[in-house]
């Protein structure tokens, strides 16, 4: 059997450890040859034959030189060819048109080149009408349009609103066209971002919002329209449907980051909305006729009132109209409902309007009928002993009847009783003497003066503010979590007295004398004393009235003790997750775009062949260092075997080198003693001292 040669063993090993080089090698060559070709054209210079960026003198001599050569027949007159050649011409001898190509490759235009091709494959080319493109002259100022220039732009942007820009050309039909959807979009950006047009003529501000390839040329994935926001020194482009609804639901999404606002039908408004609103929330339902997306006013004003109010979207259909109607008395679209408390009547605005009338509605309606007692509201309403009075900070005593009782029906029909009762007391009239009454004006009087308030409080979601209030053996069918199937909301009324003298020698009193831990505990107290009375009354509006009336006016009247204790904080409540920005999925999305475009910026760069290629010889230079060095700098080793040494030969230096070292190990064994008194010397002599006692 014939033996392999070394040169045959190592050529596998070698073609392994040139892989690297030998892939950059064959990735530059595809690269260059089949890649960059595609990327770069031939371009209108090329075909007039002139070199690139030449001057329009320069074009028109070729093109003079073209058409001399078809006029007297000795050049080929293919359709094609005339198109081409016709279309490079005008393109390039118009000098807005010029400079969009030369600067930013803008050619919104090359697609009649294929279009008449196409319609002129047999025919004659002298029926091509001229000229191929229409001269346009745009002028955003017309239009009413405001403008920006690299001169006055850092003097405008001094708003901290984000900007929506848009770059135009004055030449482009395209941007001429776009009139009608800009004006759209201003419209629906009113009051929420500001908004400006761009001429591609200024170059130094254009390059500065544009983006750039990996060869630093300025360019636009969208031929005429480029959507840029500046805020906070950046820029975001806009790549989509050039729309006035794509554009603004981005802008208002990516930009401004503003919550959404969803459509839903008759079936899905009670179980998908109305059933999932906070109950401390008012339910605003918008009706469309259109149907389309939630404009940036709304959706911002979703943002805005988003502690008050939650937005949804209804379309109008005209084969519902009688279910709206028996449910909201919606008679028809654009229509605006609110919806506040349990059982009151919807509230109904028919018409559409501007922004400051749909504001000026949310504002008046952001408030329920009955406010919910919560950590952010206590102050506000008056309720809370640590505060003072609606009334003003000079009134010693004020009220606040509570409806106190965890989330159930039974707490909603109360709440709709004691709205009842709110309202009855704001509209009594005690002017007139004859219609007074004198079990209505005490409860009616502190009402109208901002000295009675009144709210609810979640007893369960509040639990230890409830038990504070509702001492008694039944509390917990009104506070904490649900123990058995019984609710029973309470009403409550506490007084809220605040007396100088008492809180003024409380204070000369702690501060004489240095405070000892009880003494510190005993004066963490509410600046305000409180008395609590609960209504253990029938559910009838005049009976709680009367009620209210009695305890209002006792406590005006009647000296009643002034006990002050400290009232459990309220919790603060998780407020409802707003769902803004740009959801997971479609950030995935854009990710995987923006990627998708860099690598395609990076393959039309020339400069990748170069790269490759020269990645792929310094590799190849390293492996060939790396390997010569191992080579010449190989330890000899005995038991390292030749590549064409016998696998015999093999096999017994190795069973020598074994017991070679077999035989070291015994002999280092048998050289070291177990003790150094175990062997004793033959010639050892005991020599005993003087003074031993052996003598």
């Amino acid at each position: 059997m014939a033996k392999e040669t070394p040169a045959s063993s190592s050529m596998p090993s070698g073609l392994k450890a040139y892989t690297v080089p030998i892939f950059l090698f064959v990735l530059a060559m595809f690269f260059q040859l089949f890649l960059l070709p595609r990327s770069f054209p031939p371009s209108h210079y090329d075909v007039l034959g002139v070199k690139m960026y030449s001057s329009v003198d320069d074009v028109k001599d070729a093109y003079q030189t073209v058409a001399s050569k078809w006029d007297s027949g000795s050049g080929v007159s293919l359709p094609a060819d005339f198109v081409k050649i016709q279309y490079a011409y005008e393109l390039l001898t118009n000098l807005v048109w010029k400079r969009d190509y030369d600067l930013y490759a803008i050619d919104e235009s090359v697609h009649i080149i294929e279009e008449l091709e196409k319609q002129y494959a047999v025919e004659d080319f002298a029926k091509i009408k001229l000229p191929l493109l229409e001269v346009v002259s745009y002028e955003p100022e017309r239009e009413g349009f405001m403008s920006i220039t690299s001169q006055d732009f850092a003097s405008k942007f001094q708003d901290s609103k984000p900007w929506l820009i848009q770059v135009y050309s004055s030449g482009s039909n395209s941007s001429a066209q776009f009139a009608t959807v800009w004006r759209r979009i201003v419209a629906l950006l009113d009051g929420v971002a500001n908004h400006a047009m761009l001429e591609l003529g200024d170059v130094q501000l254009v390059t500065y919002l544009a983006e750039k390839k990996p060869t630093g040329q300025v360019f636009f994935r969208k031929a005429m329209v480029y959507i840029s926001e500046r805020c906070n020194d950046y820029t975001l482009g806009f790549e989509g449907e050039l729309s006035a609804d794509a554009i603004t639901d981005w802008f208002a999404t990516t930009v401004l980051g503003l919550p959404r606002v969803f459509y839903h039908t008759k079936e899905t408004l009670v179980s998908k909305f109305l059933s999932k609103v906070p109950p401390n929330k008012v339910k605003v339902i918008l009706f469309s006729q259109t149907g389309e997306r939630a404009t940036p006013i709304v959706r911002q004003a979703a943002k805005d009132y988003w502690n008050f109010a939650s937005l949804s979207h209804v379309l109008w259909r005209e084969e519902d109209a009688s279910f709206w109607w028996n449910a909201l008395e919606v008679e028809s679209a654009p229509a605006i409902v609110i919806m506040k408390d349990p059982g009151s009547k919807p509230v109904v605005y028919h018409g559409s309007g501007n922004r400051t009338w749909f504001l000026d509605i949310l504002e008046q309606n952001k408030q329920l009928l009955l406010p919910q007692l919560r950590s952010t509201t206590s102050m506000e309403l008056g309720c809370d002993a640590r505060g003072y009075s609606r009334a003003g900070y000079d009134k010693v005593t004020w009220y606040c009847a509570i409806l106190v009782g965890r989330q159930s029906v039974e707490l909603n029909k109360m709440r709709e009783t004691m709205c009842r009762v709110q309202d009855a007391l704001s509209k009594y009239d005690d002017s007139d003497d004859a219609s007074k009454d004198p079990s209505i004006t005490p409860a009616a009087s502190a009402h109208k003066s901002k000295r009675l308030s009144f709210a609810w409080l979640d007893g369960e979601a509040q639990n230890k503010y409830c038990f504070f209030y509702v001492q008694s053996e039944t509390s917990y069918d009104t506070c904490g979590t649900r123990r058995a199937p019984i609710d029973v909301p309470r009403i409550l009324i506490v007084r809220y007295h605040r007396n100088a003298t008492e809180t003024a020698n409380a204070e000369q009193k702690s501060s004489k004398w240095p405070k000892t831990v009880w003494q510190s505990e005993a004066d963490d107290v509410d600046p305000a004393a409180q008395l609590v009375v609960s209504y253990d009354g029938t559910a009838e509006i005049p009976q709680i009235i009367k009620w209210l009336s009695k305890m209002v006016d006792d406590g005006d009247n009647r000296n009643l003790p002034f006990y002050r204790a400290k009232t459990p904080e309220l919790v603060p409540e998780s407020a409802e997750p707003m769902r803004s920005g740009v959801p997971k999925t479609v950030k995935a999305t854009q990710k995987l775009l923006s990627l998708w475009n860099r690598i395609k910026d990076y393959l039309a760069d020339p400069r990748m062949g170069p790269t490759l290629l020269l990645g792929a010889l310094l590799s190849a230079g390293n492996v060939w260092w790396m390997r010569s060095r191992s080579s010449t700098q190989q330890p000899a080793q005995t038991n390292q075997p030749s590549p064409n040494q016998p696998a015999d030969n093999v096999e017994e230096k190795k069973k020598k080198e074994r017991k070679r070292e077999q035989r070291r190990r015994n002999a280092k064994e048998e050289e070291v003693p177990a003790s150094i008194t175990d062997n004793e010397p033959k010639d050892a002599v005991q020599i005993l001292s003087s003074g031993s006692d052996s003598d």
